[in-house]
């Protein structure tokens, strides 16, 4: 009698057991799929917000998440007119934001991370903007390439 009721309750736990690791399964994955769907559309909605989204500016703003507004109220700068920055002026007030935020000083590595940021996109705007008067002064003057003459 004694056996029996044994057997009765290993085989009801064993049935318990299984069926929770069933249950669990299915909520995680039904969490899983849930979250990857979010992801996905939160990235959808990211890049269609964005004008220009075939521009190397807009691929770089989903990179650093800054716009270059944002970029240069952190490092209180004027916005770049015209694709020229007074690039000495964003340095130093890098230098000077990013060694008063020094975490071994009480600083916030998080405030180092936007100001870096910050630097590398008005850096950038900077960059891109003259590589396009290059191309644009180049095009003006017309093509003439750079070959080696013979001696």
């Amino acid at each position: 009698m004694e056996t029996i009721a044994l057997t009765k309750i290993a085989n009801t736990a064993h049935r318990f057991i299984t069926q929770a690791v069933i249950v669990g399964a299915r909520v995680f994955g039904r969490a899983f799929a849930e979250a990857y769907r979010q992801a996905s559309a939160s990235s959808k909605y990211a890049q269609s917000s964005i004008p220009n989204s075939g521009s190397s500016t807009s691929k770089n703003f989903i990179s650093s998440g800054l716009t270059l507004d944002e970029a240069c109220k952190i490092l209180n700068v004027k916005p770049p007119k015209a694709g020229s920055a007074n690039i000495e002026e964003v340095t130093e007030r890098f230098k000077r934001l990013f060694d008063a935020n020094e975490p071994t000083k009480g600083g916030s590595f998080y405030l180092q991370s936007k100001i870096l940021r910050a630097r590398e996109r008005i850096e950038l705007e900077a960059r891109e903007a003259q590589e396009a008067a290059e191309t644009e002064a180049e095009l003006k003057e017309g093509w003439k390439p750079k070959v080696w003459k013979d001696r």
